[in-house]
C-alpha cells in the first residue's frame, strides 16, 4: 500500500502555446496542473525522470511542493501518454486530505494461472476486468489487488464477490455483476474444421458453379 509518500518538486508554469509546451518537453519537463482541495488550479511542469519515479507506485501519495513551497499531499489524477513511445507527456494532479477517503482505480492481478488445473488441460483463461473502482484513503490504497486462480477448473467464471481487498480498502464495483476472469474449455480441431467447411460452402453458394466429381461443370448433354 502507499503507506509513505513521495517528494516532488515541480515549477509553477503560465499558460502557453503548443509550440512552448514542445520545446518544454522536449528539454526533459513535463507540464501538468494540480487540481481540488478547494484551492484554484496550478499550472505547473516536473523533470520528467523525477515524475515518473515519483508515479512508479500506483496510488502513490505525493508530496508536491510547487516553487519551494510548503508540501501538499496529492495523488495522480489523470496522465496522457505518447501513442507510439509511451512516455508520460502530461498529468493532473488532485489535492487531498490524508485522512479522508477518495476513490481510485486500482488493477487487478492474478496470480497461479500456470497451476490451475483447468489450464493445465487445456482451457483457456481470460481475465475480463483488469482494473477496480475502489474507496479508502489516500495511503491506504494498494498498488494492486491480487486474486489467486490456481485452483480454477474449466467451465468456472469467477466474480467480484470473490475477490478479498485489503484492509480499509472498499470495492465499488458490483460484487456479483462484474466478471474478473473465465476458464472454457479447449477449442477441438473438429470444431475449427467444420467452421471453415461451412465457410467454404457460404461461398459456393454465393455464385461459384457447382462441380461434379471430376472437377468439370454440370454436363450440358452433349458429348
Amino acid at each position: 500500500m502507499a503507506s509513505t509518500t513521495t517528494k516532488l518538486n515541480v515549477n509553477s508554469r503560465a499558460a502557453a502555446g503548443s509550440r512552448a509546451v514542445r520545446r518544454l518537453r522536449r528539454s526533459g519537463r513535463v507540464p501538468g496542473v494540480l487540481y481540488g482541495g478547494g484551492g484554484e488550479p496550478v499550472g505547473f511542469d516536473a523533470d520528467a525522470r523525477e515524475l515518473r519515479l515519483a508515479l512508479a507506485g500506483s496510488g502513490a501519495v505525493l508530496d508536491l511542493s510547487v516553487d519551494g513551497s510548503k508540501p501538499t499531499p496529492v495523488v495522480l489524477k489523470e496522465a496522457q501518454r505518447h501513442p507510439v513511445r509511451g512516455e508520460t507527456i502530461h498529468v493532473d494532479l488532485l489535492r487531498v486530505n490524508l485522512n479522508e477517503a477518495i476513490h481510485a482505480v486500482v488493477p487487478v492481478e492474478l496470480t497461479g494461472v500456470e497451476e490451475a488445473p483447468g489450464v493445465k488441460e487445456g482451457g483457456v483463461l481470460e481475465q475480463i476486468t483488469r482494473e477496480l473502482n475502489v474507496e479508502a484513503l489516500p495511503t491506504a490504497i494498494p498498488e494492486s489487488i491480487v486474486h489467486d486462480v490456481g485452483e480454477m477448473q474449466i467451465g468456472e467464471t469467477i466474480v467480484l464477490s470473490a475477490v478479498h481487498a485489503p484492509e480499509d480498502v472498499t470495492l465499488l464495483d458490483d460484487l456479483e455483476e462484474t466478471v474478473i476472469a473465465t476458464l472454457s474449455p479447449p477449442r477441438l480441431q473438429s470444431e475449427v474444421s467444420e467452421e471453415i467447411e461451412a465457410e467454404t460452402e457460404v461461398v459456393g453458394e454465393d455464385g461459384a458453379p457447382a462441380q461434379d466429381a471430376d472437377g468439370a461443370e454440370g454436363s450440358s448433354g452433349k458429348e
